[in-house]
């Protein structure tokens, strides 16, 4: 209880704080606070600071405080998961191709002032992995085959996000969806960035990652295939406010070609730079705009 009030305290505090400095800015850029999204948001913060504009970076939020920030015009643009303005914003359940879900969301929410521009190639969506060296899971390669293997008596331990549990496309669902249950001891809830070293330690069996996570090859994961389709596309996108755009019209050439050198190989090495070799992602973000004649 404690902890969340701070959250909440937190949040409030930050979206006042945003609000400030939009006023202060030309262009106020968000960004959520794990490897993939902090790189994004400095990424574009030196693209546009370069283009000449007045740029201030607000990261480190949550999925739904940095959605209401933009909905209220305390932030400008942000890169989002088309799945995630599917299925947590929008509510929308049905099982969708990624072209479906990215016109679905570029619909809905532009009803609500939000223009979804070009969508990247990265699609860091949910996955399951084990350790390559797990003799258990030596012939499994889908989550069919995992859930055989539990549903046979193997009993395996999962590292989760806190949030997993209870998303709409999240733990009972996949349940559900693939005819096996964990026992409550089993799952293990924790930070996103923790579950890659609680598997590389041997202290979990699977885990929860993100496709596009540079630890996967890294820490010599095998990602299992999710052969029933379960989990949607999170293709990651630009979305700008529509006032800001009018604004701005130039922003779309300058979002869409950066969103357009940006892939599943890209992501993957930018986060592994970050995660496993430990560089800043100030320095990984410049090094990739550098890299692509952007800077």
């Amino acid at each position: 209880m404690i902890k969340k009030a701070f959250g909440t305290l937190a949040a409030t505090a930050l979206l006042a704080t945003t609000a400030t400095f939009a006023q202060a800015a030309d262009l106020v850029v968000g960004g959520k606070g794990y490897t993939e999204q902090l790189l994004m948001a400095s990424m574009t913060e030196q693209l546009l600071a370069a283009k000449g504009y007045d740029v201030d970076k607000r990261d480190g939020m949550g999925s739904s405080v940095l959605r209401k920030a933009q909905l209220n015009g305390q932030i400008d643009l942000y890169w989002e998961y088309t799945g995630t303005s599917l299925r947590s914003f929008n509510k929308i359940k049905d099982r969708m191709s990624a072209e479906e879900a990215y016109n679905t969301v570029k619909k809905l929410d532009g009803e609500q002032g939000l223009v979804w521009l070009n969508p990247s190639k990265a699609n860091n969506t949910y996955a399951l992995a084990v350790r390559k060296d797990d003799t258990r899971t030596t012939n499994v390669s889908t989550l069919s085959e995992l859930a055989d293997l539990i549903n046979s008596g193997t009993r395996m331990s999962f590292a989760t996000s806190i949030e997993f549990p209870v998303r709409p496309d999240g733990l009972k669902p996949f349940q559900k969806e693939y005819g096996v249950k964990f026992k409550r001891r089993e799952i293990r809830k924790m930070d996103p960035g923790l579950v890659y070293n609680a598997l590389k330690e041997n202290e979990v069996d699977i885990a929860l990652v993100f496709a596009t996570d540079g630890r996967i090859g890294a820490f010599n994961f095998k990602v299992l295939d999710d052969n029933k389709g379960f989990f949607p596309d999170y293709s990651i996108v630009p979305v700008v406010r529509q006032a800001t755009l009018e604004k701005n019209p130039e922003l779309a050439d300058i979002l869409n070609d950066l969103s357009g050198r940006i892939d599943n190989e890209v992501m993957t090495r930018l986060n592994g730079q970050v995660d496993v070799d430990k560089k800043s992602i100030e320095s990984v973000a410049e090094g990739f705009l550098k890299e692509q004649g952007l800077l």
